[in-house]
């Protein structure tokens, strides 16, 4: 079997144990079904299958184990499901795009720039590393390009777009986009381990990438209607997120999080399918911003 086969059989085996936890004989026979669809010999013995469960821990990071008790198989640690199921997605994107020459009619992709994905091997050894990093960033509000070195801390995603969060030498934690940065080098100038930075509790109640000067944490309750409400519960705005109301006239939520820029243009995206139910702080925040607009609407059309 090709390298190509061997990856996507390991693939079909975390997204059945994913699912839920089988035994060998549920997740052969998945292979077997899918064999059909995937031009593959997928079936194996119960060695091989030892075999790939080593692998998976090796390539993936995910521990498969055995359950003697229920007789399945389960991932025991999913801590890093956020990264593999990104990786995953991006094999599942791949192995479908080898399966035909011509997929310009099949499949349509938006148009879109440099990510600065390219940055990724060395930010990542970087980090990992404890090596600063020198690069020069476009600033958009001062149209300038300035040059940065800073300690790498973690790289996160918004929207589509990846960002660089690090601390800059007065000891600023600082967000960079990635698509933003050029000629970046990896130094061999040592930092000190950030213990004292956790990136998930720094942006735990943050709404986007970038944190706010303001201290306090706010109770935000909105209400949808119907129909928006459903794409608001099946994919959240905020990890704090929980539905307080949900009938045929509205779904309401309740969230914690700071009143970022972020969080305000992404509330405003809504249009009149949301409502402000508290604080008031937000309401008035919302209304200045609808009124400005339409101010500058009236002053485009006089």
């Amino acid at each position: 079997m090709s390298k190509r086969g061997f990856f996507l059989r390991y693939s079909l085996i975390i997204q059945k144990i994913q699912k839920n936890p089988s035994s060998f004989e549920e997740i052969n026979g998945y292979l077997e079904k899918q064999s059909e669809l995937k031009d593959y010999v997928l079936k194996f013995s119960i060695r091989q299958f030892q075999r790939d469960l080593n692998d998976i821990r090796d390539l993936f990071n995910i521990d498969i184990q055995y359950n003697r008790g229920k007789k399945v198989y389960s991932i025991e640690d999913a801590s890093n499901s956020n990264v593999m199921t990104q990786m995953l997605e991006n094999f599942y994107m791949y192995n479908a795009m080898n399966t035909s020459e011509d997929l310009t009619k099949l499949i349509h992709f938006d148009r879109k720039p440099s990510r600065g994905g390219e940055f990724f091997y060395g930010l990542i050894h970087a980090i990992k590393s404890c090596l600063t990093v020198k690069f020069s960033y476009y600033k958009y509000e001062e149209n300038v390009v300035v040059n940065y070195q800073i300690e790498p801390y973690v790289i996160k995603e918004f929207k589509g777009r990846w960002y660089l969060i690090g601390k800059e030498r007065e000891g600023i934690i600082k967000t960079f986009g990635l698509d933003r940065i050029t000629d970046l080098a990896v130094t061999k100038k040592k930092f000190q381990s950030p213990k004292a930075f956790d990136s998930k509790s720094h942006f735990k109640n943050y709404f986007g990438i970038y944190s706010s000067s303001e201290n306090k944490l706010h109770e935000i309750v909105l209400s949808f209607d119907p129909l928006q409400g459903k794409y608001i519960k099946s994919f959240p705005l905020h990890e704090s997120q929980s539905v307080i109301l949900d009938n045929n006239t509205e779904t309401r939520i309740r969230l914690q999080v700071y009143l970022t820029y972020d969080f305000l243009m992404e509330l405003m995206s809504f249009g009149n399918r949301v409502k402000v139910i508290s604080p008031d702080i937000l309401k008035k925040e919302l209304c200045r911003n609808f009124v400005e607009s339409l101010d500058s609407y009236k002053k485009n059309t006089d």
